[in-house]
């Protein structure tokens, strides 16, 4: 095998050695609706029992069952109305035989009640609030119902929030019932972006993109906007030119990130300095390709020189760049984060066009999911050239089809889902 191949890993080696080289980054306590997203690094044990007293599920009257049993509209229990209970409110007293309190939902339960009769099955009530106020009962359905006992949803001391749980509002919610106003979450990493390319300006600069002479960073903005979709920082310092010194001067500018993610100046040209940068700045390659089309050109090491921070390499085709993040990168990230799911998910689809897996890599090709009766079905997005963006952005899916193999229509594709929640604790490479 020729010496420059010789380091080409299996997508499954290269994913695992990856994931397998980064760790949850540090916990910190952020104000409770900053932890929103944040992976939970502590259990959350309530102090108090929730609902704090028995509370009325209705809006009615709370009663003694046995003062109501048998009623009807033609023969009602008539009962004194002895108190008026707002939410927010507490009962002045217990109630006595052939009594009633009027109630509001979620408001304090009197002694002596264990029903609460919904408003709909009385008369509503006459002279509430004076000495003589009556209600009339004209159903017993309500008998012994309606009444939510304290601690039904927390006990005191029971754990309510798991450590790994990724807080979402619900989880926001309990945090706050039980009294918690920070909360411990596992930190976001910070990621700087460096591309490099003579050929590329920023979008201040489009006249010389319009006038033929350039072309836009697009990958800058694809990088960052991938890393927000996780809810991730970046830090584009800017676009290096194609000088060894340009590009040491832009992943410098990456020192006190938690990662680095380069896109382009990967190979072994004239003008493709990161491998010279990269040794000079004492990283400890794991590998620098990858068995897969688009995307060969990948590397991930460690940066000794910014304190061991994990570098990832990408090729900088803008669908390489792109699909190498999706399936590589943002797993790697998601760990920092201290996920454990990690992998998007994948589904099994029905192919509707051919596609070709010829030669030694495995191919991504980009899928349009579309379903019928259930069944997922999946056609091309069109030409798959590595630098057609616009494939990446009409795509639901990226298929997973191994080397060698030419599909038909009607053949089974697995297929990775673009865009949610990964859900995923096993990759979707297999050997």
């Amino acid at each position: 095998m020729p010496a420059d191949r010789a380091d080409w890993l299996s997508p499954a080696d290269a994913l695992r050695r990856i994931v397998d080289g980064v760790r949850p980054i540090g916990i910190e306590a952020r104000p409770l609706l900053d932890a929103l997203g944040h992976i939970l690094a502590e259990e959350v044990a309530s102090p108090v029992e929730l609902p704090p007293w028995d509370n009325s599920a209705m809006d009615g009257f709370a009663v003694r069952a046995a003062d109501v049993r048998g009623a009807t509209r033609d023969r009602p229990a008539v009962l004194r109305v002895v108190d008026d209970i707002a939410a927010g409110g507490f009962p002045a007293r217990a109630l006595a035989d052939g009594e009633a309190a009027r109630i509001m939902t979620g408001a304090p339960v009197p002694a002596g009640a264990d029903g609460v009769v919904r408003v709909e099955h009385t008369d509503g009530g006459v002279g509430i609030g004076s000495a003589d106020a009556r209600v009339a009962i004209f159903s017993d359905a309500d008998a012994g119902k309606n009444v939510r006992p304290r601690g039904e949803d927390v006990r005191a001391g029971q754990t309510v929030l798991a450590a790994g749980t990724t807080l979402r509002a619900p989880h926001l919610a309990v945090a706050a019932a039980v009294g918690r106003a920070r909360l411990r979450v596992h930190r976001r990493p910070v990621v700087a972006v460096v591309t490099s390319g003579d050929e590329l300006v920023d979008l201040d600069r489009f006249d010389e993109v319009r006038a033929g002479r350039k072309i836009v960073s697009s990958n800058s903005y694809a990088l960052a906007a991938q890393l927000a979709e996780s809810g991730i920082e970046a830090r584009v310092p800017g676009i290096a030119r194609d000088t060894h010194d340009s590009l040491r001067e832009m992943v410098e500018a990456a020192r006190g990130c938690d990662a680095l993610v380069t896109s382009a100046g990967i190979s072994v040209g004239e003008h493709d300095h990161v491998r010279a940068v990269m040794r000079e700045m004492d990283t400890r390659v794991e590998f620098w390709r990858v068995r897969i089309k688009p995307g060969s050109a990948l590397a991930f090491g460690h940066v000794g020189a910014l304190g061991g921070i994990p570098w990832f390499g990408l090729p900088g085709n803008p669908v390489s760049t792109m699909v190498t993040f999706e399936l590589f990168v943002r797993p790697a990230l998601l760990r920092m984060c201290g996920r454990t799911r990690i992998y998007q998910r994948v589904v099994r689809a029905v192919a509707r066009d051919p596609i070709s897996a010829r030669g030694e890599l495995l191919q991504i090709p980009r899928l349009k999911i579309e379903m019928e009766d259930g069944t997922a079905y999946v056609r091309l997005t069109g030409a798959q050239g590595s630098g057609i963006g616009t494939s990446m952005a009409t795509a639901d899916a990226l298929g997973i089809i191994p080397a060698g193999s030419e599909l038909r229509p009607g053949d089974a594709v697995r297929a990775v889902v673009l865009g949610g929640e990964p859900l995923a604790e096993v990759a979707y490479f297999g050997e």
